[in-house]
């Protein structure tokens, strides 16, 4: 069976990506539509699909399609969605307009697919919740978390093509003593890091930070595990990196933990520090599985707790992959 495809916002960095997905992972398309703004219907790209011309978003026939993916604004999703799904339509939602929504699913495909049950709306995690959920997960059911802290490295591909054009031109305007400045992040990015993503929150932190809490404990179906996130902009063109901590209700060890790690779907242990092979952007770029590594016991938990570095691909596991991943379960 194959199944009409279409892709909202189609000429952005998640959407781009969703094709390339869809191709290599031998999706059984019958036909694929792009989609993207008014101004950009009517030009035609290149795709593995073949040419496609670019359509209007906002005059899309769900009736004409199986299944959406949305790649595109919160507010833009929360007005077309129920339009899809009434014309029997499933749609796999990137922003963050339903995660939060306990009648829509949230989905990790390894992790909790049972979730989507007859929903035909479901909602694609924050990139930087996808890249720690299943490392976490797979040490949650077999040791329980207690408690879980994260540091983030986040990649200007969180900010989209427009975060990552940023960097690279106020990079070139640093190197050539031209005045750096800032659009799209709150400073400059070139040769800075800034530990601000999203809106600040009622309690101080940002969104981006509260969005790691609230959607791994709907993932995991925990509502009362103690998280807690700093997330860090870095001058980097893709994949998040992230320093995490865990307190268990079991003794753990690294090498169980590893062991555990290293036979998970999902997950590419890379821990050979006599060798100097961890995670980092520079080996995770492209790729599907999730780099986890520095693997180690953690100094102020004892043998009850657990620290680890990951990197996985923002606009892969982070977006674009698992979009497809739960696609491929429908």
């Amino acid at each position: 069976m194959s199944y009409k495809i279409g892709i909202m916002g189609a000429t952005g960095a998640v959407g781009r990506e969703i094709v390339e997905v869809l191709h290599d992972r031998n999706f059984p398309v019958e036909s694929l539509r792009l989609y993207a703004s008014e101004r950009s219907a009517g030009k035609t790209i290149e795709t593995p699909f073949g040419a496609i011309t670019i359509e209007n978003a906002g005059s899309a026939d769900y009736s004409q399609l199986d299944i959406a993916f949305f790649a595109i604004s919160g507010g833009w999703s929360k007005e077309n969605a129920k339009k899809a799904t009434d014309a029997g339509c499933y749609v796999v939602d990137n922003s963050s307009a339903f995660r939060y929504d306990d009648a829509v699913p949230l989905v990790v495909p390894e992790i909790n697919t049972d979730a989507i049950g007859d929903s035909k709306l479901i909602a694609n995690p924050n990139c930087t919740t996808a890249i720690a959920a299943i490392p976490l997960y797979n040490l949650h059911k077999e040791y329980g978390l207690k408690k879980v802290i994260i540091s983030t490295y986040q990649a200007t591909s969180g900010a989209g093509a427009a975060g990552m054009s940023e960097l690279t031109e106020e990079t070139r305007n640093y190197l050539e003593g031209k005045d750096v400045k800032n659009e799209v992040f709150a400073h400059p990015i070139a040769f800075n890091t800034i530990p601000h993503i999203d809106s600040f929150q009622d309690n101080d932190y940002t969104r981006e930070e509260m969005k790691v809490v609230w959607e791994t404990r709907k993932i995991f179906g925990e509502p009362d595990i103690a998280i807690s996130c700093t997330c860090v902009r870095i001058p980097t063109m893709r994949v998040h990196g992230e320093s995490i901590v865990i307190e268990t209700e079991k003794a753990i060890s690294p090498g169980d933990a590893k062991k555990l790690l290293g036979e998970i779907e999902g997950v590419e242990l890379k821990d050979d520090i006599e060798n100097n092979v961890y995670p980092m952007p520079l080996t995770a770029t492209k790729k599907y599985d999730v780099e986890v590594g520095r693997i180690r016991q953690n100094l102020v938990f004892g043998d009850h707790g657990l620290e680890f570095f990951v990197c996985g691909d923002q606009i892969l596991k982070g977006a674009a992959l698992n979009a497809v991943q739960i696609a491929e379960k429908l």
